[in-house]
């Protein structure tokens, strides 16, 4: 199906292929693809273009890099401190027991509504880093790829753009620590893994995912990158300090150093890029450069970090170096691109006490931050994305301008509006928001709110 959309002002490559501003651009789209771009002629009016106008900010579809879907129904469950002192790793406790509880149909109705607020947040395609497999008492479900499958058929009600990334998960720590009781949902040998890789996601993207080095031997890691070269690749890194300790005390390197050394032996140079380090919050100086001379991604889960107490990542370290990062809403404490976003540069404000750390004299603040989650997100989740360009899907975030214009709308969106200023998001050319409000809110969250009764304890 073809169609054509005259946008009054985006941000695109222009002719000299830097990103900037453009205006009275006219994108043709086949099957939601862009096919190409032109200049929209003076005078002519809009049916004799046979372009639908959008006014407005028009920006490309965030790349959300890292999820959980099944969490998002946790939101509001773990903000209670115990007698204890409360961590990360506490907050995985309740996580564990929570999981127990939900059924094949719960997850795709908590997926479906996380996909919803997602593309309501600005986000257009998502990184399931899915581990939930198997039935509560650890069994395989008779097909082994039955919450997978869940998985893709909610990103299908949502209309969400989908990399799909099984998580092989096989021990509790370093040096082969058996799984607790708590992750006999999570744990696959290699050929269960191997069958869950060939779970269909039509229309999208499939890659592996080993949870984190305590999760899977160095055996494993290399089995998995050699297996599915070329495919996407995550992997959660140096989140927490004790990983970090534990780490050194069985095998004598940092995680993201092992990681990258590992990275080396197994994978071509050519496809590190398509390694994506999920928080490496803990890197130091040297790995943080090892990363960007990788072209690894780092996703960096602003809101959730903060959630969980994790740390600050050094992102201008990161940016010093030549290096890339994308967002993820990981935990789904709350979904929004402007959030995520804004987290980050303030985060970084309080680590380094002054203002507009992340911007630069030629970008705003919320320019470099949408450009670097555009470019930085599409690489980790191996889909073309993330750019209004011929050969990428038609994914567009309409924003109400409220009387800006280029950079102090994406100013204003990240950190004044947030989610109020989406006025429309395009997928593959059609709306799938309208007015802030997606097209099917009321069936999905209806069928949530009904989920959400049948699981309470």
């Amino acid at each position: 199906m073809a169609s054509k959309l005259h946008l009054e002002t985006a941000l695109m490559p222009t002719s000299s292929g830097e990103w900037g501003w453009r205006h009275d651009v006219v994108v043709r789209i086949d099957h939601g693809i862009i096919a190409g771009i032109e200049e929209a002629s003076p005078g002519l009016a809009t049916p004799e273009l046979a372009a639908d106008r959008i006014s407005g900010v028009v920006v490309p579809g965030l790349p959300n890099l890292h999820s959980h879907a099944f969490q998002r129904a946790m939101s509001g469950l773990t903000e209670r401190r115990g007698t204890q002192s409360d961590s990360f790793w506490t907050w995985r406790e309740t996580m564990y027991r929570f999981v127990e509880r939900l059924s094949p149909d719960d997850l795709e109705a908590i997926a479906a509504f996380a996909y919803m607020e997602m593309l309501e947040a600005g986000f257009t395609w998502v990184a399931e880093f899915h581990y939930l497999h198997h039935q509560p008492d650890g069994r395989p479900y008779d097909n082994v790829a039955e919450m997978s499958e869940r998985i893709v058929a909610a990103a299908d009600t949502a209309g969400i753009g989908l990399t799909l990334l099984p998580v092989f998960y096989r021990q509790s720590g370093f040096l082969g620590q058996p799984p607790s009781e708590g992750q006999r949902r999570f744990v696959c040998d290699r050929a269960a893994y191997a069958r869950l890789m060939e779970t269909r996601v039509p229309g999208g993207v499939i890659g592996i995912a080993p949870h984190s080095l305590r999760a899977v031997t160095l055996d494993d890691l290399a089995w998995a990158a050699d297996t599915w070269r070329g495919q996407p690749a995550h992997i959660h890194v140096a989140e927490q300090t004790r990983e970090v300790d534990d780490c050194l005390a069985a095998h004598g390197r940092r995680p993201v150093d092992l990681l990258l050394d590992k990275i080396e032996d197994d994978v071509r140079e050519d496809d590190a890029r398509r390694w994506c380090l999920v928080h490496a919050t803990h890197a130091d100086a040297k790995e943080i450069a090892r990363i960007a001379k990788a072209q690894a991604i780092v996703g960096l889960c602003p809101i959730t970090e903060a959630n969980l107490g994790d740390g600050l990542f050094d992102a201008p370290a990161l940016l010093a170096a030549g290096g890339r990062f994308g967002i993820g809403s990981d935990s789904l404490v709350r979904i929004s691109a402007a959030d995520e976003l804004r987290t980050l540069e303030y985060g970084q404000r309080l680590m380094h006490r002054r203002r507009n750390v992340l911007g630069e004299a030629a970008r705003s603040t919320g320019r470099r931050l949408i450009d670097e989650a555009l470019l930085g997100g599409a690489w980790a989740v191996g889909a073309p994305v993330g750019a209004i360009a011929p050969g990428n899907r038609a994914d567009f975030v309409v924003l109400h301008a409220d009387g800006y214009r280029d950079d102090r709308a994406l100013d204003s969106w990240l950190f004044a509006a947030d989610n109020a200023a989406i006025k429309t998001v395009y997928r593959g050319g059609i709306p799938v928001v309208q007015q802030g409000r997606h097209r099917d809110r009321d069936a999905i969250v209806a069928r949530y709110r009904k989920m959400l009764v049948g699981i309470q304890p």
